[in-house]
């Protein structure tokens, strides 16, 4: 299993950092640039439109005193006395192997949103860093390396288009298959496990559940929107029936999702992912089970396999639920049901 994540340590102080390069521009420049980029008082960004309100001017003017701001400060002599800051920054992308998704990279350096805000500044800044804004596939991503950020695209989709709708996946499996597909893209990539980890989350289309398996992001196996999704990965999770007492009880402790008992029980009943095997035991479909009541079973046990002995039956019946043995053998003496022959085997009346 790979680590969770990687860790990104800086060694400049960011906000002393940005203070030194804000002083080269006058108040207004330096204040729009505060604002835009969330490096005031508070972590917020505002749009050009809000900053245009608050200044009586065009977005678009907005737009062009931001870039001429970031213009002066690139051309400053502060800019390049602090240049060992933009190469730590350049170190840091490539200790991801040169792309890395906006979100977990800003949180890998500080869980503090004011920081994160002056790494982000920097990034925009540093004329070796890319941004490719977000799109329905992908999340924004920063890359000093647009080959690997290409393979890494690639062998995304790839992976996307091998999982079937239901799929899910362990994260180690996920992880080989990912590699698999960066070998095909780009064969000298590094197949470091953390590394591919990371660059999954770039994915819109892939993702993991709350377990910490993989599958497509729009699944209800993995974007959980009910009970009866929580229940389902419980089932999954324990791999064996379960009474929906219990299978509430768990949704509230894995998931700490309130998960009222009878509440529970109705939606076992209303989905036809879920199979009533005993007295409120309830297992999966996928397992093989099938609906209906003891009668129906024995049917269906008799179409598939012909004629069977009263033992054979009750065998076969007792994989599919958990009754008794007598349950099965009074359901058997129905002789407008089935019918038994001189060898005496069961099969279903003519």
């Amino acid at each position: 299993m790979a680590k969770d994540k990687i860790t990104a340590k800086i060694s400049f102080n960011p906000k002393k950092i940005t203070k030194a390069l804000l002083a080269v521009l006058n108040d207004r420049g330096r204040d729009i640039i505060k604002k835009r980029y969330g490096l005031g008082g508070t972590p917020e960004c505002m749009t050009l439109e809000a900053i245009g309100q608050e200044y009586n001017i065009t977005r678009e003017r907005v737009r062009q005193i931001e870039n001429f701001s970031l213009a002066q400060i690139r051309k400053s002599k502060t800019f390049k006395e602090i240049g060992q800051v933009f190469n730590e920054m350049k170190e840091l992308v490539h200790k991801y192997g040169g792309v890395v998704h906006e979100r977990e990279f800003f949180s890998s350096i500080s869980s503090d949103k004011n920081t994160q805000n002056h790494v982000h500044f920097f990034l925009v800044l540093g004329e070796d860093f890319t941004k490719i804004k977000e799109d329905d596939e992908f999340h924004h991503t920063w890359v000093v390396n647009h080959e690997t950020s290409e393979a890494i695209r690639g062998a995304l989709r790839s992976v996307h288009k091998d999982l079937k709708e239901d799929d899910l996946v362990s994260e180690a499996d996920m992880i080989v298959r990912f590699i698999e597909k960066l070998k095909e893209h780009k064969g000298d990539i590094t197949h470091d496990e953390t590394l591919a980890k990371q660059w999954l989350k770039i994915s819109k289309k892939i993702g993991p559940n709350p377990l910490g398996e993989w599958g497509m992001s729009h699944s209800p196996n993995i974007k959980a929107r009910g009970i009866r999704d929580y229940a389902y990965l419980i089932l999954r999770k324990h791999g064996s029936p379960m009474h929906f007492r219990e299978v509430a009880k768990e949704i509230a402790k894995t998931f700490g999702k309130s998960a009222h008992v009878a509440t529970c029980h109705n939606e076992l009943i209303k989905d036809s992912r879920f199979v009533l095997v005993g007295r409120g035991l309830y297992a999966l479909r996928e397992w093989g089970y099938s609906k209906g009541t003891v009668k129906d079973i024995v049917r269906g046990v008799l179409e598939k396999h012909g004629p069977l002995t009263r033992q054979e039956i009750i065998a076969k019946v007792l994989k599919e639920r958990y009754v008794k043995e007598n349950t099965i053998i009074v359901n058997l003496q129905n002789s407008k049901l089935f019918q038994k022959d001189p060898q005496q085997r069961y099969s279903i009346a003519s």
